[in-house]
């Protein structure tokens, strides 16, 4: 098995990456088929779809294999779960399902590229296969397990203006959206403690008092990210829900 495409998006880190897919639709991300499967033919009726499945591969903090039971911060951390009812990237074949919208189909020098709405995916996400959604893949009637336990509401979000303009104007509301969802891991809600999040080529800085999110910095991103240890932690939170 290998990679079709690799996402690009706006994540280099998965802290601050949507728990789920479609949580904030205004995020966009796009993929880019490798050379073998850049053939126009392979896409021939995609555009008929206004969703896709994405089976993507984990690509990070997956090297100490995987375990019959994780800890899935939604549950705060302390309490164990078994790795097939979570979507914890540390399982025996550590593969990832995401639905996402399709926005368009780009056609250029990497050939034909999907543009897609609502990716919970880190830059560089190698995917394995695309399927179309149907809508008999839709089951109201299902139980979400402990999933459902614990519901963040979302943060009302304050970005001053002059902060503001440093983020590139088309990647704005989904900052907005993507604070509002709370990055925080779910078991770390410290007021005291400020947080850096990557995001579009920039470094955020917020903390939360109470319902706010109140973002207090924007610095030029890192080159490096593996190289923030903070960020590392931060990023293995999100995994096992």
């Amino acid at each position: 098995m290998r990679p079709i495409a690799h996402v690009r998006s706006e994540f280099p880190e998965k802290f601050g990456v949507p728990r789920n897919a479609r949580i904030v639709p205004e995020l966009t991300a796009r993929v880019v088929f490798t050379p073998e499967f850049r053939s126009p033919e392979a896409l021939r009726g995609i555009e008929g779809f206004s969703h896709l499945w994405l089976i993507w591969l984990f690509s990070e903090n997956t090297e100490q294999g995987w375990s019959p039971t994780v800890r899935p911060p939604r549950l705060g951390g302390n309490q164990r779960m078994g790795v097939f009812a979570t979507r914890s990237p540390f399982r025996p074949n550590p593969i990832g399902l995401s639905a996402v919208e399709l926005r368009s189909v780009e056609h250029g020098p990497e050939g034909p590229v999907l543009v897609v709405g609502g990716a919970d995916l880190v830059d560089g996400t190698p995917i394995l296969d695309i399927k179309p959604y149907v809508p008999l893949d839709s089951i109201p009637e299902a139980r979400g397990g402990f999933l459902t336990a614990n519901p963040r509401d979302p943060l009302d979000v304050n970005i001053p203006e002059d902060l503001l303009a440093v983020i590139p104007a088309d990647a704005r509301g989904a900052l907005e959206g993507v604070l509002a969802a709370d990055p925080r891991p779910a078991y770390q809600e410290d007021p005291g403690r400020t947080y850096s999040m990557s995001y579009a080529g920039r470094e955020v800085d917020f903390h939360v008092v109470g319902r706010t999110l109140i973002v207090s910095g924007v610095r030029p991103g890192r080159t490096q990210p593996e190289d923030h240890a903070a960020g590392r932690h931060r990023a293995e939170s999100r995994p096992g829900e």
